[in-house]
C-alpha cells in the first residue's frame, strides 16, 4: 500500500499493511530538526514516515490596520493578539453584544480566501499520501475570543440565544470557506481536517448536554459538508473529551487528533474497546512523558506497548499526543518513535 491507500483503508476500518504515521511539529522543532538532519521539508516528512500532506487556501482579502500597539497578529474575525506562540486576545469585542450587534459585527467574507491553488498543490503528490483539507473552522475558539471564556460559560445559561447567533456566523463563514475548496479540489482532497479543543488535562470543557446543546449541531454541519462532497472527517481535539465521544460520533467525526493518554478518562484500552468500532484514533503516543523525557530506548518500549493496545481492530494512525512537538523534544525521540512504529506496526 501507498501512503494514500493505507490512511484510507484505516478510516475505513479495514486492515492496513501497516499503522499509518502523522507527524505534526511546531516550526522551531521542524527548523531544528532539518538542521539536524540535513534534509528539506519534503525529506523530512519521508524520514518520519510521515503518510498525510495537508493543503491551504490563501488569505486574499483586504489587509487591516492592527489597532492595539502590542498585537502581534490579527484573526479572521478581527481579535488581535499578543504573547508567546499563537497569544491571547487583548480584546472580547461582543462580550456584552446582544443580538442585534452580532448581526452589526463586520463578519469576514468567505471570498477572502483564495482556493485557486489547492488542486494544483494536491496534485502534486501524485496520489501517494492522504490529503487533508477544508477549513480549521476553530469556532470554539473564536467565541471564547469573541466573548471571553468565563463570559461564554454564562452566556450559555442566561443568553443562550446571543450565544447561538455568535456560533452561527462563525459557522457560517467557516462552512462557506470549505465549500469552496471542496467546489475547486474535493476530488485530490480525503480528509476534511478541522480543530476544536473540547478537552483540558481534568476532562471535557463542558458537559455533555451543554456540548450537545451549542457545540455539537456545528461540529455536525461541517462534518455533513465534508460527507457530501465522499470526505472523511478528523477532528483535532486536545485534553480529556471522554464523556463527549458518543455526541462527536453522532456528528459525524470519523476520525479524533492527536489523543492524550495523560489526560482524565482519556485510557487507551477503554478507548479502544468502547469505541474502536466507530472512530478512529490518532496520536496516544506521550509527547510529554515519553518523548521529551526519556531516551530512545524507552521511546521505542512506550511506543511498543501503545502499538499492542491501539492497533488490534484495526482503526489506529500513530504520532505524538500533542500535535505540536515542541522544540525541546529531541529530534532522535522522534525518530525513534516513528522507527518503532515502522518496526512494531506492522499487520501480518
Amino acid at each position: 500500500m501507498n501512503s494514500r491507500e493505507r490512511v484510507l483503508a484505516v478510516f475505513d476500518h479495514r486492515v492496513p499493511d501497516k499503522v499509518p504515521c502523522w507527524c505534526g511539529a511546531s516550526v522551531e522543532f521542524w527548523q531544528k530538526a532539518k538542521k539536524q538532519l540535513r534534509l528539506d521539508d519534503e525529506g523530512l516528512r519521508l524520514r518520519f514516515r510521515d503518510d498525510f500532506r495537508r493543503v491551504f487556501a490563501e488569505y486574499a482579502g483586504p489587509g487591516f490596520p492592527l489597532k492595539f500597539p502590542n498585537a502581534k497578529s490579527r484573526t479572521i474575525f478581527g481579535i488581535e493578539r499578543d504573547g508567546i506562540g499563537f497569544g491571547q486576545p487583548l480584546s472580547h469585542p461582543l462580550a456584552d453584544a446582544t443580538i442585534a450587534d452580532v448581526e452589526k459585527y463586520p463578519w469576514p467574507d468567505p471570498a477572502w480566501m483564495d482556493v485557486s491553488k489547492i488542486k494544483a498543490a494536491a496534485q502534486a503528490h501524485n496520489g501517494q499520501f492522504a490529503i487533508l483539507g477544508g477549513d480549521w473552522s476553530p469556532f470554539w475558539h473564536d467565541a471564547i475570543d469573541l466573548v471571553g471564556m468565563e463570559n461564554l460559560y454564562l452566556k450559555m445559561y442566561s443568553e443562550p440565544e446571543v450565544v447561538d447567533a455568535i456560533l452561527k456566523r462563525m459557522v457560517d463563514y467557516y462552512f462557506e470557506v470549505s465549500k469552496n475548496i471542496f467546489d475547486a479540489a474535493s476530488d485530490v482532497i480525503d480528509i476534511f481536517f478541522m480543530g476544536n479543543d473540547y478537552g483540558s488535562q481534568l476532562g471535557p470543557l463542558m458537559s455533555p448536554d451543554m456540548f450537545d446543546r451549542f457545540m455539537a449541531p456545528h461540529q455536525k454541519r461541517l462534518c455533513d459538508l465534508g460527507h457530501s462532497y465522499g470526505l472523511k472527517t478528523q477532528l483535532h481535539c486536545c485534553g480529556g473529551f471522554y464523556e463527549l465521544i458518543p455526541s462527536l460520533i453522532d456528528a459525524g467525526v470519523d476520525g479524533v487528533h492527536a489523543v492524550q493518554p495523560s489526560c482524565r478518562g482519556m485510557d487507551l484500552s477503554r478507548l479502544k474497546s468502547e469505541f474502536g468500532d466507530k472512530m478512529v484514533f490518532n496520536g496516544a503516543i506521550d509527547s510529554h512523558h515519553t518523548l521529551m523525557e526519556k531516551d530512545a530506548a524507552g521511546v521505542k518500549e512506550d511506543t511498543r506497548k501503545v502499538l499492542d493496545i491501539m492497533m488490534p481492530g484495526r482503526g489506529y494512525i500513530a504520532g505524538a499526543s500533542h500535535d505540536t512537538i515542541l522544540e525541546e523534544t529531541p529530534v532522535e525521540n522522534v525518530l525513534a518513535m516513528f522507527d518503532a512504529v515502522n518496526e512494531y506496526g506492522v499487520y501480518s
